[in-house]
């Protein structure tokens, strides 16, 4: 979608608004749930999808006051960036909108309120009008920080270059905010590698392990942002290239990978563009440590809060996997986790072996 066309939704949103107005009638949007309770997991696709409650944003309801003027001053802020042709940052659009309002009240007293007080808020309201327009933040030309980095040997197209992520050294290829602009003009990998950590991503590169296995390296180090998931649907979905994730051993790697395979709660509206549901785990497990015959001084014993963490994935439908049930419940019995980096115990080099033993035998969690 391009921008003109997102304009032309925003400004037919902001006409109903204003025409209630002018008809003397209460101005009130609806806004599709973006709620744990209105996220649903679609089994036969395999990923997290909206549901279809949707919410009344009300002017004259005092609980929506607030949440309604904020949405209508990001509508605004938005429609004018596209107008005068500039691309905003979300940290943009925050500083743009943050101002605070002085008023009275019937006593003659001095009140003020801030549009919002942190970015958290404005945020929120950028994904609203994402969902109550069905326009994505990209299409309406709003970035925020992209941590993807690629190498390997695959060739894009940006604005006209062609860039060669096969020739980028250590440094590495940088994902754009809107990789659906690119074109990825040739992929010549067996397949795609995710890593959760930016320090295994590095050595990786070093070692040059994706030219030993024609593939294309990625990570968005850590928490992968929209434009690293997307980049990876694309490869899946457009060139069929298998998809693995590796992890650390511990309930945070697990729910990492689950973001890129199924969506995430927050973003389930857009499961259908950023999910990879064919991506394979092959990072590390609580069955790994015996597996792998991984020493005592690379264990580390896990805290409550992986505890906690554990037990919510477990109440996750999509880790209700038998392979999944499993090893949470033994990390659970355990109370143990690994690094990636602990796979060290057999060397320095044994990552390498640990990575094709888990792709070449099949040993991944699907």
């Amino acid at each position: 979608m391009d921008r003109a066309e997102v304009l032309r939704r925003l400004e037919e949103w902001g006409a109903r608004l204003a025409k209630s107005i002018l008809e003397l009638e209460e101005p009130a949007m609806e806004i599709p749930a973006r709620t744990l309770s209105n996220t649903v997991w679609d089994e036969r696709a395999r990923m997290l999808r909206l549901g279809p409650e949707r919410i009344r944003r009300r002017f004259l309801d005092v609980k929506e006051a607030r949440k309604f003027m904020q949405t209508v001053l990001m509508l605004r802020l938005i429609a004018e960036a596209i107008r005068e042709g500039v691309y905003p940052t979300i940290r943009d659009l925050y500083y743009n909108g943050k101002h605070t309002i002085i008023y009275r009240d019937p006593w003659g007293r001095t009140h003020s309120e801030n549009t919002w007080e942190e970015q958290d808020e404005s945020n929120a309201v950028i994904e609203d009008i994402e969902v109550a327009v069905n326009a994505l933040r990209e299409e309406m030309g709003v970035s925020a920080d992209v941590k993807g980095k690629v190498v390997g040997p695959v060739v894009i197209r940006s604005q006209g270059y062609e860039l060669d992520a096969s020739k980028f050294g250590e440094t590495a290829l940088s994902l754009p905010v809107n990789v659906d602009a690119l074109e990825i003009v040739k992929v010549e990998a067996s397949y795609v590698l995710v890593v959760e950590k930016d320090a295994i991503f590095q050595r990786l590169v070093r070692e040059r392990f994706w030219s030993q296995e024609g593939a294309v390296i990625i990570t968005a180090k850590g928490m992968p942002d929209r434009a690293t998931r997307r980049f990876v649907r694309r490869l899946s979905e457009e060139f069929k290239l298998p998809v693995y994730v590796l992890t650390d051993g511990d309930p945070y790697g697990w729910y990492i990978y689950s973001v890129y395979k199924s969506g995430s709660i927050k973003l389930s509206y857009e499961s259908e563009r950023l999910a990879t549901p064919g991506a394979k785990f092959i990072g590390l497990t609580a069955s790994d440590i015996d597996e792998y015959k991984i020493s005592d001084n690379y264990v580390i014993a896990a805290t409550e809060r992986d505890v906690k963490r554990a037990r919510e994935l477990l109440r996750y439908p999509w880790f209700q996997r038998p392979e999944w049930a499993r090893e949470i419940n033994l990390f659970l019995k355990r109370r143990k986790k690994v690094e990636i980096e602990a796979l060290s115990t057999h060397g320095l080099k044994f990552l390498h072996d640990y990575i094709r033993d888990k792709i070449r035998r099949g040993k991944f969690i699907d």
